[in-house]
């Protein structure tokens, strides 16, 4: 099947759970763990080169880049030589992740376990375990546990 056929079948599944369910049976990544929940995911060109982890959610409009094209442009530019690959790369994403809304993972990165990106980041380079990282470019600001330490507390104060 192809690849745009795939996508407008996925997106009309509404459960996010479901639709990772899906893609896993499609065995349309690399892997799919288990307790994954992917919201209107864009299906990669290579999807077997994703590798999702157990207890994994990505939000709204995640994209994954598995490649660039950049090659096209540079062996038609004039001053070099045109001898330029397309660039491919897997994305390993750990156990335990939250991807915020609208990020974008880059290919070649690897992201740990106990990560929370936020929304709007773009993931360049691979994150560390433990971390919770944000921006574009994705950067660690804190750690997993004092991000849960936080959520355990209302408004500063213990529940």
């Amino acid at each position: 099947m192809n690849r745009k056929v795939l996508q407008l079948i996925s997106l009309m599944i509404s459960s996010g759970t479901k639709r990772a369910n899906w893609y896993r049976k499609k065995k349309l990544s690399g892997h799919i763990g288990n307790n994954v929940m992917i919201q209107g995911f864009k299906l990669p060109l290579n999807p077997e080169l994703v590798y999702i982890g157990d207890n994994v959610n990505l939000a709204s409009n995640v994209t994954l880049v598995t490649h660039d094209v950049v090659h096209y442009m540079l062996n038609k530019h004039e001053g070099l030589d045109g001898d330029f690959k397309e660039k491919t790369g897997k994305i390993e994403i750990g156990n335990n992740v939250f991807v915020g809304a609208n990020s974008v993972i880059l290919y070649d990165v690897k992201i740990g376990n106990n990560v929370i990106i936020g929304a709007n980041s773009t993931v360049t380079k691979d994150l560390p375990d433990d971390s919770v990282c944000v921006g574009s470019p994705c950067k660690r600001i804190g750690s997993f546990q004092d991000f849960v330490n936080k959520r355990r507390t209302k408004d500063g104060e213990s529940q």
